[in-house]
């Protein structure tokens, strides 16, 4: 079965609050953090794509998909 995708891949270490470019804790970048409520479900969905190809070439399953 696989897991849902929660609403947002925010998982509360967000490090752009701090002024990272790049949020340590979901991978998004300032911009992407900052409007995703307004994204459509497509753009979402392609930054959901990128971060978790992001976790899987860094040898870990995102944290929203454990």
């Amino acid at each position: 079965m696989k897991k849902e995708r929660p609403d947002s891949p925010c998982i509360a270490v967000c490090s752009t609050a701090l002024g990272d470019d790049i949020c340590r804790g979901c991978g998004r970048d300032v911009v992407e953090v900052s409007t995703w409520v307004m994204m459509s479900d497509e753009q979402k969905d392609k930054i959901w794509a990128r971060l978790e190809e992001q976790w899987r070439q860094g040898g870990k399953v995102a944290p929203w998909l454990r």
